[in-house]
């Protein structure tokens, strides 16, 4: 047995059973893969794959046993190296953050700004997706932490630390009837052809629940993932949008006006993600508490130890 057929068999679950992508993924062949887990399933003495013909259908019930306990050596593995990194070359490094748009455009700048005053030799890297896509690049390894906002599709191997609660405005083009209609309700936003996020209609939604509630059905004519996709259509007249405050400059967005929704639609809660038994370098800790101020290290160190077992998960923005 060797790390690398554990890795192996990661990334065949991490890539949904496609061998193909697993070796692409891996920058190997699907042969190689296939012999290193055919070689590790007779160590065993355990079929860990599913079969039929050359496809992997699923994995068997020691299979998913060994993914839990490889996906644990293969984290240890890395906490190993980043502490001889952390006490061999303490002020360099790499800092891999996944996020929404929304976070990396509005909420990230200045926070980015005063990390890379304070840690100018370690490599930051954005790299932006939807919620699916935050949770995959963490469990995978690819980035070191998450920003998003925290719903409860099943997320098991990552522990979410509240920092913010941010709230949703409608934006119309310069002149609308809503801006004169005194103050903003449901019914006003329905009557008018809608833009806002992709996830805004999700079971989970605060924008679904609350028309869901008052028994009213928005025309939502476009969905998009990042605000100033929504901007730009709600500027050229398509219709009104709905999308977090802070993606709104006034100095910035001057095709379009800005209606306050607080009232309308709940609060979210902006999240930071880690993966559990993570091994945080300083300058990771560093970053944390910059965005976040009030979480500082020793709640950040108690979460990732007593985390539970559980599922989380991200939703945007």
């Amino acid at each position: 047995m060797n790390l690398k057929q554990l890795k192996y068999l990661r990334e065949i679950a991490h890539n949904g059973l496609n061998l193909s992508s697993a070796a692409e993924t891996l920058f190997t062949s699907q042969p190689g893969i296939s012999k290193q887990l055919q070689l590790l399933e007779e160590e065993l003495g355990v079929t860990i794959l599913v079969r039929n013909g050359k496809r992997v259908t699923d994995l068997t019930e020691p299979g998913q046993i060994i993914l839990r306990i490889a996906e644990r050596m293969l984290q240890d593995a890395e906490n190993l190296r980043a502490v001889g990194q952390e006490f061999n070359e303490s002020n360099t490094g790499n800092l891999v953050i996944a996020t929404t748009h929304t976070q990396a455009r509005y909420a990230l700048p200045p926070v980015v700004a005063r990390f890379t005053q304070r840690h100018p030799h370690i490599r930051l890297t954005l790299r932006e997706g939807s919620p699916q896509q935050i949770a995959e690049l963490l469990l995978s390894g690819s980035a070191d932490l998450g920003i998003a906002t925290e719903s409860d599709a099943s997320f098991s191997a990552l522990v979410t630390l509240p920092c913010a609660q941010w709230t949703r405005s409608v934006i119309t083009p310069l002149k609308h009837p809503l801006l004169e209609a005194g103050p903003l309700t449901l019914e006003g936003i329905a009557a008018y052809p809608l833009i806002t996020y992709d996830f805004a209609f999700t079971a989970d939604s605060p924008i679904k629940m609350a028309f869901d509630a008052a028994g009213i059905q928005p025309n939502v004519v476009l969905t998009a993932i990042a605000a100033d996709v929504i901007k730009a259509y709600v500027e050229q007249g398509m219709g009104i949008g709905i999308l977090a405050k802070m993606a709104f400059d006034p100095a910035r967005d001057q095709g379009v006006r800005l209606i306050n929704a607080d009232h309308l639609f709940a609060p979210s809660t902006t999240r930071i993600a880690l993966r559990r038994n993570t091994y945080l370098r300083r300058y990771l800790i560093d970053f944390i508490e910059l965005f976040s101020p009030q979480l500082k290290r020793a709640a950040i160190f108690e979460a990732l130890q007593n985390a539970p077992e559980a599922d989380d998960s991200l939703e945007s923005p």
